[in-house]
């Protein structure tokens, strides 16, 4: 009887056996709403996902071609600073890095830092003086950088006690001098590295001074790990794992609201907002403004641009409303309008001095066609034309950002409106800033470009940031000063507008040192930068910041720095 059973047993088994082997349809998703909320992975309260747009490098804040929130982030969690600002905004000595850092004489100006003992580079060697001679030295020579005019001040830095003492001379008195030393870099790893300054922090940081340190940075999968750094002399984070998640603005929204992002932070275009604000959630949504304003730099450094009188027309072709909408896609930031040439519109009592009526406020296309003939060319066929070539302009933008590169396609459509040709040198930031617009011509290719604009190292036009610090006098410095002389004979690097005005210049440098208040400065330099239409600020660069209930402590932080500046005391609760 057993023997006639087995058999029948055997084809059910076989038959379990090949079912399983199948490739049967997966099971119907729930589309409930508890399953649309909850988060698709399991909760960790040691872990903080942040939704952001982009974590494309390169990662080091000093640079003009890496003022982003990710570069800001990096360097604020990481990076060790002397002062770090205060909720107001006001420069705090950070006492988990320093002892004291003052004033100790007059003649000549100097200031002396006191670094702790304890403090110290995730790989070991002390955080010390040669750390802030290295910044220091690289921010007054190489090109490309941002804020350098506090530094071009700087003569000396020394270091004794073991480097824990720093004295630092400057040439003049320097009111703005807490704002130096932030976000040091850790010299004895990059002073000798392949590519040295030019490559710092270009896809990686070499060591942590800061609470957090990098576990895994990959922009390719679109995610940077920051974790506890367990190497840290200060007080240990709350969170073991902050983790930067890269996503487009819907799959940001979808992420915080269904709880596997836990904040967001993104550039404030209308659409995002209004997903945010018309969801079915429980956000805590704001404005966050970051220290960055969007502007055009017509540089007077080419020969075409040399002439006021191009620049004139220039300006007057410009749209700056339509360039303000499509540049902050109708968001939040269309509020920050950049009517100052120095001071950002989310500063205390900000007032604008942008000349009211023409240009560069509106379009003029009368005022177009006076100025272009005044410098002796001719409409001809739509196009001005001088001596039989057609004014042709390079448009110069740092192509790996955005608003950036949508907005120089607006800016070459309003010059072919105005008849006025160009060309977009689509370059990386890197380039575009550290190299392109730095270059030296040669004597032929200025000649060549006087007549047809058409060399790359000739850039007649930028669509650039411009860093906002919290000293307004060393932004109008750093943005519109004459260049330095330096110890080897050679010059300090020039702004990115190639702009020097030395009647301006005494008047810029009175601000820089104190000598002038900054108000009265401004009321003498703002409206003679104004009349020679060297920049055209649009408006000021803004994220949208979205918090989910389960993570408490965060803010929009201090001005012009953030919510990551309260990163280390965030934490998560798990919601049940």
């Amino acid at each position: 009887m057993a023997s006639r059973v087995r058999p029948v047993w055997l084809l059910v088994l076989l038959g379990v056996l090949l079912a399983a082997c199948t490739n049967s349809p997966p099971p119907p998703l729930v589309n409930s709403p508890v399953a649309s909320t909850q988060p698709s992975q399991p909760a960790d309260p040691t872990q903080v996902v942040v939704g952001v747009d982009s974590v494309a490098g390169g990662y080091n804040p000093h640079l003009l071609a890496n003022q982003t929130t990710v570069a800001r982030t990096l360097g604020e969690l990481v990076l060790p600073s002397v002062f770090r600002s205060a909720p107001d905004g006001t420069p705090q000595l950070d006492q988990t890095l320093m002892n004291s850092a003052e004033v100790t004489s007059a003649e000549p100006y100097t200031v002396t830092y006191t670094i702790r003992k304890d403090a110290a580079w995730g790989d070991g060697p002390p955080i010390a003086a040669e750390d802030f001679a290295y910044l220091w030295d690289n921010m007054r020579s190489q090109p490309g950088v941002a804020d350098a005019s506090g530094y071009k001040l700087i003569t000396s830095v020394s270091g004794r006690d073991g480097g824990r003492t720093v004295e630092v001379v400057f040439s003049k008195p320097y009111p703005g001098w807490r704002t130096l030393f932030h976000d040091l870099l850790p010299s004895h790893v990059l002073k000798d590295a392949p590519g040295g300054w030019a490559a710092a922090l270009t896809e990686t940081f070499p060591a942590a001074g800061g609470p957090f340190s990098i576990k895994r940075l990959d922009p390719e999968r679109g995610e940077i790990i920051l974790q506890r750094n367990d190497r840290y002399w200060g007080p240990s984070t709350k969170l073991q794992q902050i983790i930067l998640r890269k996503a487009d603005p819907s799959g940001l929204v979808k992420a915080l609201t269904g709880g596997d992002d836990q904040l967001g932070l993104f550039p404030a275009t209308k659409s995002t907002s209004d997903a945010l604000a018309g969801g079915n959630h429980t956000l805590a949504v704001s404005t966050v403004p970051n220290p960055v304003l969007v502007q055009l730099l017509l540089r007077p450094s080419t020969p075409l641009m040399a002439n006021p009188k191009i620049r004139a027309a220039v300006a007057a072709a410009f749209d700056r409303d339509s360039l303000i909408s499509l540049g902050t896609g109708g968001g939040p930031a269309g509020q920050l309008r950049a009517d100052s040439l120095v001071l950002a519109p989310s500063r205390p009592g900000f007032v604008p001095t942008i000349p009211g009526g023409g240009s560069p406020a509106k379009p003029d296309p009368a005022k177009v066609e006076q100025s272009l003939t005044e410098a002796g060319y001719a409409k001809t066929g739509g196009a001005w034309l001088r001596d039989g070539q057609p004014l042709n302009l390079v448009i110069g933008v740092p192509g790996d950002r955005e608003p950036y590169s949508g907005l120089a396609r607006l800016v070459q459509q309003q010059l072919t409106a105005a008849g006025i040709g160009s060309r977009v040198l689509n370059t990386n930031g890197d380039q575009l800033f550290s190299k392109v617009i730095t270059a030296t011509p040669t004597p032929t290719s200025t000649t060549n470009a006087a007549a047809t604009g058409d060399s790359d190292s000739l850039v007649d036009i930028v669509i650039a940031p411009q860093p906002v610090s919290g000293d307004p006098a060393t932004d109008l410095a750093s943005a519109f000063g004459c260049r330095t002389g330096l110890p080897d004979g050679t010059s300090s690097p020039a702004n990115a507008a190639g702009f020097c005005d030395r009647e301006l210049q005494p008047a810029i440098e009175a601000a820089l040192t104190g000598a002038m208040p900054l108000s009265d400065a401004l009321a003498t330099i703002e409206p003679a930068l104004w009349k020679q239409n060297i920049a055209i600020p649009l408006f000021q660069l803004a994220d949208v910041l979205a918090v989910r209930p389960e993570l408490s402590g965060v803010s929009v932080g201090p001005p012009l720095v953030g919510p990551f500046a309260g990163a280390p005391e965030w934490q998560r609760s798990v919601r049940r």
